[in-house]
């Protein structure tokens, strides 16, 4: 799987985020944001699936419960939060979304701060890992994620 392959499609969900960051500032709930993203998305030809339902599965079994994804664009989970700071919590989540699915990529997007915030990521089906990419959208090790990886207006 080669990450740089849907640097574009990254590249222009980014931008619209970006264009809501600055429409609506920063602080509001995150499904605010949501809507506002795929709205922005739609503008600019790009179709998107907003909280979509994830199916959980226990051996061969689907249970009744669902994870419920922030937005999907193509073979790209968008997990969005408005938070003061991004946390474990948040990437497991996004890591999970990943893993249960077997798409590719995953953004998480933080509107919580006057910079808009994100980090990409990619998943890895073989080793079962999801790998910190740049903004090229090359894998980092994972002890870079904290500084090397912010989106900044």
């Amino acid at each position: 799987m080669n990450p740089r392959k849907y640097k574009d499609a990254v590249y222009e969900i980014i931008g619209a985020a970006m264009t809501v960051h600055r429409e609506l500032n920063w602080g509001l709930l995150d499904p605010v944001y949501n809507e506002a993203l795929r709205l922005e998305l739609l503008d600019n030809g790009i179709e998107s699936e907003t909280e979509k339902l994830l199916p959980c599965f226990y051996k061969h079994h689907q249970m009744e419960k669902y994870y419920k994804m922030d937005l999907v664009v193509g073979d790209i989970i968008v997990e969005l939060k408005s938070v003061k700071k991004l946390s474990s919590a948040h990437r497991a989540q996004l890591f999970n979304y990943l893993r249960l699915t077997k798409k590719p990529i995953g953004l998480l997007i933080n509107f919580g701060q006057p910079s808009l915030q994100g980090e990409r990521y990619a998943y890895i089906e073989k080793t079962n890992e999801c790998i910190l990419l740049d903004k090229n959208m090359n894998m980092l090790y994972p002890e870079y994620a904290e500084e090397e990886n912010i989106i900044h207006e």
